[in-house]
């Protein structure tokens, strides 16, 4: 089976970014509106789902989110920025203001190993680009920080035993090893372990 990655749009300026470098990374992919419905989701039968970012705040009552029933469908998931946020608050973690908003360069530091981040140096600090101004304070249970920044303690989470994945810095929006060609690469792997093709 090929690999079918569907995107979730939550309103993010990056959204097509996201097309295009999961394209490049060699996976055909598609955009769906963040809130479709769970058997639209099916329908598609994707592999492997991504949450992109978006202007919201996770934490309001009228904020877009995706149907609770993906994180049941056995998927690999990356959420991104606030894919990440909205992923966190409908799992039990919680997202709050930050006193400081990250927009442009940061530098991240990684806190444990990950599937995700692997090949990212441990001993040094790494840039990315951020854009948010919302923070996860606490974690769902079951995940662990794999990076933070100075004002933002999760920076990426991750439950590998789901298949969850998640950062607050948009990779599709900067070079380095958690570019396109890194972390993209390795979301690919996570779907194709998962597949059983590797």
């Amino acid at each position: 089976m090929q690999d079918r990655i569907l995107i979730l749009d939550f309103g993010s300026q990056y959204t097509q970014l996201i097309a295009r470098r999961v394209r490049e990374a060699g996976v055909y992919s598609e955009i769906y509106v963040g809130d479709i419905g769970v058997e639209a989701i099916e329908s598609f039968q994707p592999s492997g789902l991504i949450l992109s970012g978006g202007p919201e705040s996770a934490f309001t009552d009228d904020a877009i989110k995706p149907s609770q029933e993906i994180y049941s469908l056995g998927l690999p998931i990356l959420g991104i920025c606030y894919g990440m946020q909205v992923m966190s608050e409908q799992l039990g973690g919680k997202v709050s203001p930050s006193s400081h908003r990250e927009f442009g360069h940061a530098d991240i530091k990684i806190e444990s190993n990950s599937r995700l981040l692997e090949g990212i140096e441990h001993s040094a600090e790494q840039t990315v680009w951020m854009s948010h101004g919302d923070k996860v304070t606490d974690l769902p249970d079951g995940f662990s920080v794999t990076a933070s920044t100075e004002s933002a303690p999760v920076a990426a989470m991750e439950n590998p035993l789901k298949r969850i994945y998640a950062v607050q810095f948009h990779p599709e929006a900067c070079p380095g090893p958690h570019d396109a060609e890194g972390l993209f690469a390795r979301f690919k792997e996570i779907v194709d372990k998962h597949l059983g093709v590797i």
